[in-house]
């Protein structure tokens, strides 16, 4: 009975990654459905920058500042290294623009230093600190996509179990596929 435990466990753990895994790639490919890497995301984030930099908006301004600056870097960095692996000069722009999915990688780079500081802040007891770190991060998630739960995956992952009437670690491929 412990082995048997054990096993399904083992699955859960396997069947809740690959179910991350699944949904990362269905996100990435509806988010690179342009054929020539224009990034969306990227192009709302400058979009947004205006329209704040309009109302006067000086918090908002100041963080989509902040985010065209790190995303800048980022391409910065590939360009430098599509120039190292000796990618053509024609290439060099079009390959340096960065995807939705790299842009993503960057808001979710910038809302994890965010959250560090929060923590940061709160043990150093300086709350006001930490209110201006707090609206910096929901400024940034929102152009992040919306997290599923723990709770939520667990629940999905226990469904597909059910359904494919899988019983052993063996059995794994019958979740997966969804036989």
């Amino acid at each position: 009975d412990s082995q048997r435990q054990d096993k399904t466990q083992k699955i859960k753990a396997i069947l809740i990654y690959e179910f991350i895994r699944m949904l990362r790639i269905i996100y990435l490919d509806n988010s690179d459905a342009h054929s020539d890497r224009y990034c969306m995301l990227k192009e709302k984030i400058n979009q947004d920058f205006k329209e704040a930099f309009k109302a006067k908006e000086e918090k908002k301004v100041s963080v989509l500042r902040m985010l065209s600056s790190a995303v800048k870097n980022k391409e910065v960095e590939k360009r430098t290294k599509l120039v190292k692996a000796g990618t053509a000069q024609a290439d060099l722009e079009k390959e340096s623009q960065l995807s939705d999915e790299e842009v993503l990688a960057v808001i979710s780079s910038e809302a994890k230093r965010r959250k560090d500081s929060i923590a940061q802040f709160e043990q150093g007891g300086r709350p006001e600190l930490a209110a201006a770190e707090q609206e910096e991060l929901k400024i940034l998630e929102a152009y992040l996509p919306e997290q599923m739960g723990e709770e939520e995956i667990r629940k999905l992952v226990k469904e597909a179990i059910a359904e494919s009437g899988a019983m052993s670690a063996a059995e794994i491929g019958k979740v997966i596929v969804g036989q």
